[in-house]
């Protein structure tokens, strides 16, 4: 496993970068042929290639998640390569989530009766999943549960049970230029709008509920000496719960001007709907006694504030566990890492999960 996840760190695969991603989707679809003794089929849509292993059969049918897009740029492995010291493996991807993908994998490849199980994989997840929701929401439908490959919560294994809904929007301002030394008093000043918007949008936050409403990227103004007339804003909002998803929308939406002569724009909203405790609590359960028949201990269950595919299963009613791959720390930053002697135990949950479900009549 550990050569299989090092092989996928070198071939860096940044969710823009589409050659890079078509690289990449074909030592995944390698590594499966392999492993599982079949092709994937490959499913392209808007040059991001996804790829998909169905094993029919009848009984319940339960899907697995992954992606194999990363947050790191091209040239990563100049500062960050893949290396394995003192069982703690590195390299830009590899908890979030190379090796939850060679993990799910192998899992299958451990079962010995596959029927009804689907492994899908794509290629888009950290960019909110533009091409492959649909697909994920059309797969998932009817299904007995999803379980996710994203890595586990911390470094004890805990499963993610509850994960906040996302949303973004972005805030055009439109002031008037003028000079900002000889008639500034004919401008409209958009910086100093989106400064107000600014205040009024962090404080749409709820520490007390988990609501967080962050503005993030800033962009206005042309030159030194001009009254800018421009001015963007990006926010980021992390949600409980639909009726806080639907306050803040609101908000965003119907915000009001401080300067007289100022345009505001706002578009955007919500990306992926939460998902409530109630989605995973029966899939946790199984969990833990499976993991008590293999002699692990049992896996504590947590609400984290990202988001992953299983937002999306988990909002069509489809029970979904979160939380199921690598074991480590430091998703999209410099200490990114997976402990390695969690692997296989970690391996034979999710096998011993899957088989768990499909014994039901």
């Amino acid at each position: 496993m550990i050569a299989d996840v090092l092989r996928l760190i070198e071939c860096e695969s940044p969710s823009r970068d589409l050659a890079a991603l078509a690289e990449c989707a074909e030592l995944v679809a390698g590594l499966g042929e392999r492993l599982l003794g079949a092709a994937p089929e490959r499913i392209p849509i808007d040059g991001r290639t996804h790829l998909r292993w169905r094993f029919p059969g009848g009984g319940p049918r339960v899907l697995l998640l992954g992606h194999y897009d990363t947050v790191w740029p091209i040239g990563s492995l100049a500062t960050h390569p893949a290396t394995v010291r003192d069982g703690v493996l590195r390299g830009p991807g590899c908890v979030d989530m190379k090796a939850g993908l060679v993990m799910a994998m192998h899992a299958v490849a451990q079962l010995p009766d596959r029927a009804g199980v689907e492994l899908l994989i794509t290629a888009d997840e950290e960019i909110g999943s533009p091409t492959s929701r649909a697909l994920i929401e059309q797969d998932a439908t009817g299904c007995a549960a999803a379980l996710v490959l994203e890595a586990a919560a911390d470094d004890r294994g805990a499963l993610k049970t509850a994960r906040k809904g996302i949303a973004g929007y972005t805030v055009d301002v439109y002031g008037r230029a003028a000079h900002a030394g000889l008639d500034p008093e004919r401008g409209v000043n958009a910086t100093v709008e989106v400064a107000h918007q600014i205040l009024a949008i962090a404080g749409l936050g709820n520490p007390a509920l988990g609501t967080t409403v962050t503005p993030t990227v800033l962009s206005g103004g042309t030159a030194a000496n001009t009254v800018p007339a421009r001015a963007k804003l990006l926010v980021d909002v992390r949600v409980p719960d639909e009726a806080e998803a639907a306050r803040v929308d609101r908000a965003m939406t119907t915000g009001k001007t401080v300067l007289s002569g100022v345009r505001l724009e706002v578009s955007g909203g919500v990306n992926r709907p939460p998902m409530s405790p109630s989605a995973s609590e029966s899939l946790h359960r199984r969990a833990i006694a499976v993991a008590g028949r293999l002699g692990q201990p049992a896996p504590a269950g947590v609400a984290v504030g990202g988001g992953s595919d299983g937002n999306f299963t988990a909002a069509l009613g489809v029970p979904t566990l979160d939380g199921l791959g690598a074991i480590g720390g430091g998703a999209h930053a410099d200490d990114e890492h997976v402990l390695t002697a969690t692997m296989p135990g970690r391996v034979s949950l999710v096998a011993g999960l899957i088989a768990d479900l499909r014994s039901d009549v």
